[in-house]
């Protein structure tokens, strides 16, 4: 079995498979590994050890070295250029007269690459703009348009709740969301609240989406009989939300 390990390029990315050949590697450990776009700084996070034979996928990219001082003094010097490329960057896009918001500028490690993220309402022909960009920036220059929800996991807030929103924090991929959800909750279709930053439905409402489903679909009590805090045991697939809710399950039939 080769020695493979999870890595991520970036903090809530999605965990990508690869071959780490000879090198004993740890989680946390940072990595040069391959792309179909050239080479890029990876983090471990999940060790040799911990790896199952159903997680592999062939072929695997291979990680070409650990990641070194210098790597990472590169790293820091073009991170530091990014907000100063998104400005350059903008002033082209009025100049060019594209209807595109740019979000956020991203250089790989080494400067090989420099990718500009942006939203737009439709299509939007770039190519000028980008035989522009190459000849400012003098490296190779990626334009990718992402969607409502791309958008808000580039640029990061916080939720309701007052944490990180999900999508930045940990939330590697975008599950469906329904209005069903919200129904099967018993929460108000009509209510704003039900949107977050994106505009979508939040991404939060899957997360207890099966948990109510299945006290909707448990049987109901046959004598009705009722519990500490004046609830019937039939009444338990409506009274999801009681605080008590744990303690009744725990006698219902």
């Amino acid at each position: 079995m080769p020695n493979v390990v999870g890595v991520r390029f970036k903090r809530a990315g999605r965990i990508e498979y690869y071959d780490a050949g000879d090198l004993t590697l740890e989680v946390g450990d940072l990595v040069v590994a391959e792309t179909q776009k050239g080479v890029d700084l990876a983090r471990v996070v999940v060790s040799s050890e911990q790896m199952l034979a159903t997680d592999l996928q062939q072929p695997l990219w291979k990680i070409t070295r650990r990641a070194t001082e210098e790597d990472l003094r590169q790293l820091r010097s073009f991170r530091a250029r990014e907000a100063d490329s998104l400005r350059r960057c903008r002033e082209k896009v009025a100049r060019h007269a594209l209807p595109m918001k740019l979000l956020t500028a991203e250089y790989t490690f080494d400067g090989s690459r420099l990718t500009f993220y942006f939203s737009a309402d439709g299509r939007v022909d770039f190519r000028e703009l980008v035989r522009d960009l190459a000849g400012t920036f003098r490296t190779r220059i990626e334009l990718r348009q992402v969607g409502p929800r791309d958008e808000t996991k580039l640029m990061g807030g916080v939720g309701r709740c007052g944490r990180d929103i999900c999508c930045t924090a940990w939330l590697k991929d975008f599950s469906p969301v329904s209005m069903k959800m919200a129904k099967n909750q018993g929460l108000p279709l009509t209510d704003s609240r039900l949107a977050g930053i994106c505009g979508r439905l939040m991404c939060c409402l899957a997360y207890e989406n099966a948990a109510y489903s299945q006290a909707k679909h448990r049987p109901p009590c046959t004598t009705g009989s009722p519990c500490s805090w004046g609830l019937t045991l039939d009444c338990l697939p409506s009274a999801a939300s009681c605080p008590h809710y744990a303690e009744c399950v725990s006698v219902a039939p």
